[in-house]
């Protein structure tokens, strides 16, 4: 009956497919094949070959009687053991992504081990085995609380291997408590942040301290002022860094510019303090006060800290107890280059 559906064939219905036809009423309306096993009768094995049809070799009906065979069009009863190429069995492998994953594999009791793309052989792990390695490489003894790459790097060197170790050695740096409070925070995972409002030139202004640097004409620190706006840099050479030294150099701030609306600084004692409130209230300004931790928030002064000390250590040279007599040529030199 099969040979009706060829191409270019004549749909004849012989005597031939009369009884075929009926062969198969009888097999699909007698009792069912699949039964409970009897014990007590004799077992006969069938591997291969069939009554009724070409190309149903196999009873079995596995896997590997179906492959596509392109050296023999057709294939007589048992012929399938002798003439079934080597080749094409390997050509359906390499189709199987499952058997090119399992060829870098190899079990040595009783452990796996894995050939990794450069040609090491590392030991595979799992579960809380590879928890526990990765925990000892990171935040044990001789750790180090490096980052996810080169802890996972760490692992490789060492020999072991399992598949989602980049994923974890991320999950477990971000879950780090020493990491987190000593780590550097990257932009991905920064808080959104609120833009400081600047209505007017000289508006709001932030201060910081530079120091202690070697003293010179009894002074060791800088205050610097910074202008949101404008970026005009105000600094001045001191003695001390008390909340008396603020005060004083925030009058005669005010003096000159006028009194804005608000002073960003960190959270130090000599801008926190009973004295600095006082002066803050007198005069009207708000004083806000930068996080904890994250001296991103007094930005703009920050800058000009690094830029005032590097152009002062490029200025001073060798003698570096004369850095106060500097600080106004190095003032200039800053105001005029932006």
């Amino acid at each position: 009956m099969t040979r009706l559906l060829e191409k270019d064939t004549p749909f004849i219905f012989s005597k031939e497919c009369i009884e075929a036809f009926q062969s198969i009423k009888k097999k699909l309306t007698k009792a069912p094949i699949l039964v409970a096993h009897d014990w007590d009768l004799p077992f006969e094995l069938m591997c291969d070959a069939s009554d009724f049809a070409i190309g149903a070799e196999n009873l079995a009906a596995d896997q590997l009687s179906r492959l596509e065979n392109p050296h023999y069009s057709v294939l007589d009863k048992k012929e399938i053991n002798e003439t079934f190429s080597l080749e094409t069995l390997n050509m359906s492998q390499q189709k199987n992504k499952f058997f090119k994953d399992v060829k870098h594999y190899f079990w040595d009791d009783p452990f796996l081990f894995k050939i990794c793309a450069d040609q090491v052989i590392r030991q595979c792990v799992h579960g809380q085995e590879a928890v526990d390695i990765i925990k000892a490489y990171h935040n044990g003894p001789t750790g180090g609380h490096y980052g996810p790459n080169y802890c996972a790097k760490k692992v490789f060197d060492f020999g072991f291997y399992w598949p989602t170790i980049y994923r974890d050695a991320h999950d477990l740096v971000k879950s780090c408590d020493a990491c987190q409070r000593q780590g550097k925070i990257s932009q991905r995972d920064e808080m959104p942040q609120n833009a400081i409002q600047v209505c007017k030139i000289f508006d709001v202004w932030g201060i910081d301290f530079m120091g202690p640097f070697l003293s010179s004409r009894a002074k060791k620190y800088i205050l610097v002022a910074v202008d949101y706006l404008s970026k005009w840099v105000e600094a001045k050479t001191l003695p001390t860094n008390d909340a008396r030294v603020v005060c004083k150099i925030l009058k005669s701030l005010f003096a000159r510019f006028g009194t804005p609306r608000a002073i960003i600084s960190d959270r130090s004692t000599y801008f926190c303090n009973d004295q600095f409130a006082k002066v803050m209230l007198k005069y009207g300004v708000t004083h806000r006060l930068a996080t904890a931790y994250h001296p991103q928030t007094s930005g703009q002064v920050e800058v000009s800290n690094r830029g005032l000390k590097r152009i002062l250590e490029r200025t001073v040279g060798e003698n570096r107890a004369s850095w106060s007599n500097k600080l106004d040529d190095s003032l200039w030199a800053f105001r005029t280059t932006f």
